[in-house]
């Protein structure tokens, strides 16, 4: 009886299929399986519930519906309004040197606003994905944390040089209004924490993709500014795996009914 039981509640949670490749070991978010017992594939209608698991919902992933609702409302001005106005709207947005030393609070939330290309770039289709993926993973609060965090950090590790530089007198004054928004930096710390609740094979090759991007950016430093903060905020999702996986064992824990780190009766 506590085999029957202990397996039917190890399964009542699937997770969507982007989140497979998280490993089933102590210490990380689930359980091993018996020893010698391959675990039986899921039925298709099981599978078929866990596509939908993919996309955001206002109960599921109220963070990532919320922000991506924004996102559309901001992209759509964009598309519309008045081109002088969104110019304005824009260059008052920028997480630029000035702007920074003026009202940093400011253009550093207001800067995530805004997508580079709007609605028609793939960043938002991968936005959703990743969030939707990282926040029924470890929850909304500490999928936003990372987000911003890694938007924040990127940002002030490329325009604190600038600054110095300018003042130093290696580059010139208007180097202090670059335009410069956008969700890419948060995006990227998204995705380096997302890794960390991935198997290691597919970490490896997530990454290893990523690593190869990022460097042919780094040779061709067309953008200076986004070339080098894309690699900065990914190593800061990298940074925060120890947390997020010891969120993810807890988060896991109280969607089973348990306690992290005790045995149920009968679980081997």
């Amino acid at each position: 009886m506590h085999q029957r039981t202990d397996r039917a509640v190890r399964e009542k949670p699937f997770a969507a299929p982007l989140l497979d490749a998280v490993p089933s070991q102590p210490g990380d978010l689930g359980r091993p399986a018996a020893p010698g017992r391959a675990a039986p594939p899921p039925p298709p209608a099981r599978r078929a519930r866990r596509w939908p698991r993919l996309l955001p919902t206002p109960a599921g992933t109220p963070f990532t519906f919320g922000y991506l609702l924004v996102l559309v409302g901001t992209s759509l001005f964009m598309e519309f309004a008045d081109p002088a106005t969104v110019a304005a709207v824009l260059r008052e947005s920028s997480t630029d040197v000035a702007h920074l030393g003026e009202t940093p609070l400011l253009v550093l939330a207001a800067s995530a606003l805004w997508v580079v290309g709007g609605l028609t770039s793939p960043m938002v289709f991968v936005l959703a994905l990743v969030l939707t993926a990282l926040e029924r993973r470890i929850g909304g609060w500490r999928a936003a944390a990372v987000f911003v965090l890694g938007h924040v950090v990127a940002t002030l590790a490329t325009e604190i040089p600038v600054g110095i530089s300018v003042v130093a007198g290696h580059l010139p004054e208007s180097s202090l209004h670059r335009l410069d928004y956008g969700i890419s930096f948060g995006l990227m710390a998204s995705v380096g924490a997302l890794t960390g609740l991935f198997t290691p094979l597919v970490r490896t090759l997530v990454l290893g993709g990523l690593g190869v991007m990022l460097a042919i950016d780094l040779v061709d430093l067309s953008s200076p500014l986004t070339d080098w903060g894309h690699p900065l905020a990914l190593l800061f999702g990298i940074a925060c795996w120890p947390l997020l996986r010891r969120a993810g064992a807890v988060r896991e824990a109280v969607t089973r009914g348990g306690r992290p780190g005790v045995r149920r009766s009968g679980a081997r």
